[in-house]
């Protein structure tokens, strides 16, 4: 395998890394429905809990156990920062290549959920078909 196949192939793997990193983002930190949990919410919801599971039944014990490990994790993730800016800013330095090298289309990065100013800086372009 010759150097500039060696470098070829080193480079996709950066480009795959970073359009990767920056959707799998995308969809960890989706927009769900309904009313946001705040954290302090969450925080006077596993108080209840802990309050309940002192004369709970055996049922409801393993319930209310189940809630608690669910909040707990949810808060943890609302705790984690997550560097959206890094991530954006290696897609819109990859995306172009990568999307051209493996046939992306705009509307397949939309259908991804990659906002169109995101794809504007990385340059690709709205087209017809």
């Amino acid at each position: 395998m010759s150097a500039e196949h060696k470098q070829a192939l080193a480079i996709g793997r950066e480009e795959s890394r970073a359009v990767r990193r920056y959707l799998e983002a995308l969809e960890a930190h989706k927009p769900k429905r309904g009313r946001k949990r705040t954290a302090e919410g969450i925080e006077a919801r596993l108080r209840q809990i802990e309050g309940r599971l002192l004369s709970a039944d055996p049922l409801t014990r393993v319930h209310l156990v189940q809630e608690r490990i669910n909040l707990e994790t949810e808060l943890a993730s609302k705790e984690e920062a997550v560097d959206f800016k890094s991530f954006e800013d290696d897609f819109v330095g990859a995306a172009k290549a990568y999307g051209e090298r493996k046939g992306l289309s705009y509307a397949a990065w939309r259908a991804a959920g990659v906002d169109p100013t995101v794809l504007r800086k990385a340059g690709i372009a709205r087209t017809r078909s």
